[in-house]
């Protein structure tokens, strides 16, 4: 090893040392990325939620469906019988940033709860079958103030408010269906509050619409007396069954990278980009110092075109010209065989066909060909020096 690549490496692992240095000794930054994954311990996950659903959400049944709304519906849909129906009765709960769910389970929701079912959405936002379906419509409140406040609309629940700034979306309510549809809470201030969650009646079931997902995050779970906010969010919620879709909170954050782990975690990032700088440094010098001349190999040279032509010269010379139209006869039918795929036991018209067809030559000049093989092969005579050179010159006027 030499003295240069000794000092590389050194300084290398100088570098690393103090990269290792560094991010051990800095705080690790709080990571407020809205995931509303139940795996996530960050502020605004859904862990401890997760954790204190069966408590809060007590006597009902709790079931984590982790496929997607018609993959889990679908199925349980009863068409045999005469009242058509599902297998299953209770509430889809759905928890999430964004409405992500996709439209076929959509519309698979609404059909579960036009047959005496319920859904409960806490979302910011919702997409448009919901406002065409539904008869409501939202809109962003772009007036934000420090301080957000939700509050229920019962005053049996208390007329508490709970401050809910962090985190808190934009959106509202702006018009609702008073005829099929009960105000069930608000957020805003004093001198301006909207609607923030409501109940749908939708046929023969409800749809009950909330807002404001960050309620049931760690952050405010954990914070003050937010979690009482929450519970009695949730406890409009009616008895029975709950199916929990988790599915699509999961999926939000997995990457399908293999690498995932190891770049969601900054130390373990920077080592792999630090030892990918290193292989290309190592790569880079270690060519350098072993690259060699690639010496020149002239080819072989093609004693087969010269052998032809000696032996050629000597059949001309010593005026064997039948020998050498046999043989070029035999050359040509090879050739088309092999280059052309065409059958040559019987030179017919068939065959002068399929070789204009492949060739594209003159149908005149390989008529004119096919008549000089079939006549040298059904001729008696010798041939002379003139037969030669014209089965020749018709030869290479097709292979040419």
């Amino acid at each position: 090893m030499s003295r240069t690549l000794k000092i590389y490496i050194f300084f290398l692992l100088v570098l690393i040392g103090f990269c290792i240095y560094v991010d051990a000794n800095k705080p690790i930054p709080v990571d407020w990325n809205p995931s509303y994954d139940l795996r996530d311990k960050i502020p605004f996950g859904l862990y401890v939620f997760d954790k204190e659903s069966k408590k809060v959400l007590s006597p009902n049944k709790i079931k984590k469906e982790s496929k997607t709304l018609y993959e889990f519906l679908d199925p349980l849909y009863d068409s045999d019988t005469l009242v058509k129906n599902y297998k299953i009765k209770g509430t889809i709960l759905n928890i999430c940033d964004n409405y992500i769910i996709d439209d076929e389970s959509t519309k698979e929701l609404f059909y579960f709860v036009s047959h005496g079912n319920t859904a409960f959405l806490s979302v910011h936002s919702l997409p448009e079958i919901f406002t065409d379906s539904l008869k409501v419509e939202t809109e962003s409140q772009f007036d934000l103030s420090d301080k957000i406040d939700c509050w229920l609309a019962n005053p049996g629940l208390g007329k508490q408010k709970y401050n809910l700034n962090q985190g808190a979306g934009s959106f509202h309510f702006s018009k609702i269906d008073t005829l099929y549809t009960a105000v069930l809470g608000y957020q805003g201030t004093e001198k301006k509050k909207y609607v923030n969650f409501i109940k749908v009646n939708f046929r023969q079931g409800v749809f009950f619409i909330h807002l404001q997902p960050a309620a049931f995050t760690n952050y405010h779970l954990l914070k003050d007396d937010h979690a009482e906010y929450a519970e009695k969010v949730l406890a409009y919620m009616p008895k029975g069954d709950i199916y929990w879709m988790i599915k699509e909170q999961n999926s939000l954050i997995e990457s399908g990278s293999p690498y995932r782990y190891i770049l969601s975690q900054p130390a373990l990032r920077w080592a792999w980009y630090l030892f990918l700088i290193g292989i290309v440094i190592f790569i880079v010098f270690n060519a350098k110092r072993k690259q060699r001349i690639i010496p020149i190999i002239k080819p072989l040279s093609n004693t087969t075109v010269d052998f032809t032509k000696t032996i050629g010269n000597l059949y001309y010379q010593e005026g064997d010209h039948q020998n050498l139209v046999d043989k070029k006869i035999i050359y040509f039918l090879e050739r088309i065989r092999n280059e052309y795929l065409i059958e040559t036991t019987t030179l017919d018209e068939n065959f002068v066909k399929k070789l204009h067809a492949k060739t594209g030559k003159e149908i005149k000049d390989i008529e004119h060909l096919i008549y000089l093989i079939n006549y040298q092969r059904k001729s008696y005579h010798q041939s002379i020096e003139s037969d030669l050179i014209e089965i020749n010159n018709a030869i290479e006027k097709i292979i040419n």
